[in-house]
């Protein structure tokens, strides 16, 4: 069966027109959620991520613009961003080059791939999932419609593994389009009548239900639900996704699509969407191809490096059976309130040029530390680095390859990468309240995570890609702390395709039995409502390696170090320089701390 021709469609209705500033003071109001943005602020100066950053990439280009996630980040304003735009084709039009082929056949796995099948345990069920409010009127018909054109457009959406997750020399493999047909997939629930505040419990049922069908083996990476209330009222529609073909970015993709779907639904026209520039199968092979380069096995010994254990180990240790698999009983979700989050996300992130990573991660190590501080440790023999030892999860759309563009394509990107933070012996009690110390500290982080090349991609590539330096890196364990910031979401709004109130947005759901990757694991979100940002942390831990309440109390000193960082950047003395922020060869921070405080002694 050939591989069909895919008709684009324009997907924002923002035409690039003679003003990319216009254009893009728009996206970067769409995407972080305000009524307006001035041509002189900066993307990240707005609290916008690496995450966010991507979507304005992806609608810029349906608007005719090109830019890069790199540039959207890096621009200090729009005005800065819109003169390295390039022009080009709106979606619709020739577009220019043609995007690499759509290949189809067996799949080169990639290193996340390689992560989950070591876990070891059951994975058939393993998902994320989205609820949206539906229009009033998107019946049966237009849901069959505008799933068949998520799964011919995306994919990754037909994915197939016929001998199971992690069989040994197993490859996925990619069917043509047209060949998983929507209506296999989609169940149709008559909701006329539901109440409103019943709908939450009847989607989580049929979800489960929904989730019990997923079956990789079988070409079935996806089940949606329809939860029609008929033509005066709005439904819901469940999208229930298998892992190993979606990710955080992916569901902004896909949201942006549905919305798509409708508009040309309601206007007599056949959904159909606008391909990937880079297809995942494409960049899978860059992947398998990059892994045995010289300037990723040159990182090796970095890596190494890296994961060496930590003098004070947490108060847990890894059982000799493994971990226990996620339960209940064993995790805490705490939420942060708009007071604390709006600076946090927004204020704090500018103080040193840095990202939220770089806030969220200096708290946690900074409490990591009070931690080890009440066991005793920081008494005689005590860490005199300091170093904290956590695993990173990042987006994974990384510009590492020249003429890949990755903001419209859906699939499991995630990268997973170590990161040692040492701080030293910082004063805790000092920090606690807000003073010099945190500075110092988020200077340090932020110079630590600068460092890491192409923000961690290369680890799991070494780890998992290449024979030769795979089996030294495993030996070498994983640090028992996993971390993973995934953005900002939209949460409470009305409209057509929000997310739907009383459902996670896209937090992973693991089978029974599958045991957890890390001793404990903190999976944060900024949630965006009517009352402002707030910032949503679920602690999960095994029981066989941690106590339960000394990671209630991690988490909630963590959030007392957040609050802390919120006071600091509030002092007229907080931020400054670090030595990545500057072109001067071997300058180091103490010395661009003193030129600072010299500086101001002059003023």
């Amino acid at each position: 069966m050939a591989e069909p021709v895919h008709r684009t469609v324009h997907r924002t209705g923002h035409p690039a027109g003679p003003d990319p500033v216009r254009t893009l003071r728009t996206l970067f109001a769409e995407v972080l959620g305000r009524p307006e943005v001035d041509a002189g602020d900066s993307f990240t100066g707005l609290g916008g991520d690496s995450i966010q950053a991507i979507q304005v990439v992806s609608r810029a280009r349906a608007a005719g613009l090109a830019v890069s996630t790199r540039d959207v980040l890096r621009a200090d304003s729009v005005s800065a961003l819109a003169a390295t735009a390039r022009a080009q084709g709106r979606v619709g039009e020739d577009a220019g080059p043609a995007t690499p082929p759509r290949r189809l056949g067996p799949l080169a796995p990639t290193p996340i791939m390689g992560w989950l099948a070591e876990l070891g345990g059951p994975v058939d069920t393993y998902n994320q999932s989205l609820v949206l409010r539906t229009p009033p009127g998107f019946g049966a018909a237009a849901a069959e419609r505008t799933v068949q054109a998520l799964l011919d457009t995306h994919e990754m959406l037909r994915l197939r593994l016929p001998d199971g997750i992690g069989a040994t020399g197993a490859e996925p493999v990619v069917p043509p389009a047209g060949s998983v047909a929507a209506a296999d997939l989609l169940e149709h629930v008559d909701a006329r009548g539901t109440a409103e505040g019943e709908l939450p419990a009847l989607t989580r049922e049929r979800m489960r239900a929904a989730r019990r069908l997923l079956s990789p083996r079988d070409g079935h990476m996806l089940r949606a639900v329809l939860l029609d209330r008929g033509p005066g009222h709005q439904g819901r529609l469940a999208l229930v996704i298998h892992h190993l073909v979606v990710d955080g970015v992916s569901w902004r993709i896909l949201q942006d699509d549905l919305r798509s779907c409708w508009t040309a639904l309601t206007e007599g026209r056949e959904p159909v969407l606008e391909p990937a520039a880079t297809p995942f199968a494409h960049w899978a092979d860059l992947l398998r191809a990059e892994a045995t380069s010289g300037r990723r096995t040159a990182e090796a010994d970095r890596w190494a490096a890296a994961l060496r254990e930590a003098p004070q180990p947490l108060a847990g240790v890894r059982p000799p059976g493994g971990l226990d698999p996620e339960s209940p009983e064993n995790t805490l979700t705490l939420t942060l309130g708009p007071e604390v989050t709006g600076p946090l996300l927004t204020t704090a992130p500018g103080l040193v040029n840095g990202t939220v990573n770089d806030v969220l991660l200096t708290a946690l190590a900074l409490a990591v530390l009070v931690r080890r501080g009440a066991e005793g440790a920081d008494e005689e023999g005590a860490d005199e680095e300091g170093a904290v030892l956590i695993d990173v999860e990042g987006h994974g759309r990384e510009d590492v390859t020249d003429g890949t563009d990755l903001s419209r394509t859906v699939g499991w990107f995630t990268t997973v990468f170590p990161v040692r933070l040492a701080l030293g012996r910082p004063d805790l009690d000092e920090a606690r309240l807000g003073g010099p110390a945190v500075g110092a500290a988020l200077r340090l982080v932020k110079e630590e995570l600068r460092a890491v090349p192409d923000k961690g991609i290369g680890f799991g590539l070494l780890r998992h890609l290449n024979s030769l330096t795979g089996p030294g890196l495993a030996a070498r364990g994983i640090p028992q702390i996993g971390f993973n910031y995934l953005g900002r979401f939209p949460m409470g709004g009305d409209a057509p395709w929000d997310a739907a109130p009383g459902h996670d947005f896209a937090l992973d759901d693991a089978d029974e039995g599958l045991p957890m990757a890390h001793a404990v694991e903190v999976n944060a979100a900024a949630h965006e409502g009517p009352d402002g940002l707030t910032l949503s942390a679920t602690w999960t831990w095994a029981g066989s390696a941690f106590p339960g309440p000394w990671v209630r109390d991690l988490a909630r000193e963590w959030f007392t170090m957040l609050r802390a960082v919120v006071t600091h950047a509030a002092r007229p003395d907080a931020g400054g320089l670090t030595p990545s922020d500057v072109s001067l060869a071997q300058v180091s921070q103490a010395d661009l701390d003193t030129f600072e405080s010299q500086l101001g002694a002059l003023l």
